[in-house]
């Protein structure tokens, strides 16, 4: 993908997500976007996002795709949480990323991933206490639903 393509999809993408989350209602400038967290298009180095422009350009377009169907997830949850809407199968993916689970990720993978670092951290087998209750806080915020 060529820069001039890429900073007019990213441009694009920034436009659905208002149309998505703020049906496209005048803005007070104090909302925060998914998309600042994910996409620049200022520079090619830039380490405060996700992706910046040099990593997405020597992306294929598979893998942009997929880049872009992450996005929207977060974009969708994020309007989903807004709203008071909850959805079983949609976990929250700052939490899932934290327990090193995609965002596609199942119930049942939740329960496999915390049940591998509950033995890996758990203090009876000579694990970090701190880091176990971290766990075991993360796993209840996603399966209170």
């Amino acid at each position: 993908m060529y820069l001039d393509e890429l900073k007019r999809k990213l441009r694009s993408l920034k436009k659905l997500e208002t149309t998505i989350r703020f049906n496209n209602r005048v803005l007070s400038g104090k909302e925060q976007f998914v998309w600042d967290k994910f996409f620049s298009t200022k520079t090619d180095r830039d380490t405060s996002v996700k992706y910046n422009m040099k990593q997405l350009l020597a992306m294929d377009r598979e893998k942009i795709k997929e880049v872009f169907d992450e996005f929207f997830y977060h974009v969708y949850f994020k309007y989903y949480s807004e709203n008071g809407i909850t959805l079983n199968d949609l976990y929250d993916p700052n939490l899932l990323s934290m327990l090193g689970l995609s965002e596609g990720a199942t119930t049942e993978d939740i329960k496999k991933r915390f049940r591998e670092l509950a033995l890996k951290y758990h203090p009876d087998k000579g694990g970090d206490s701190e880091k176990f209750i971290e766990i075991l806080d993360i796993y209840k915020k996603l399966t209170e639903n």
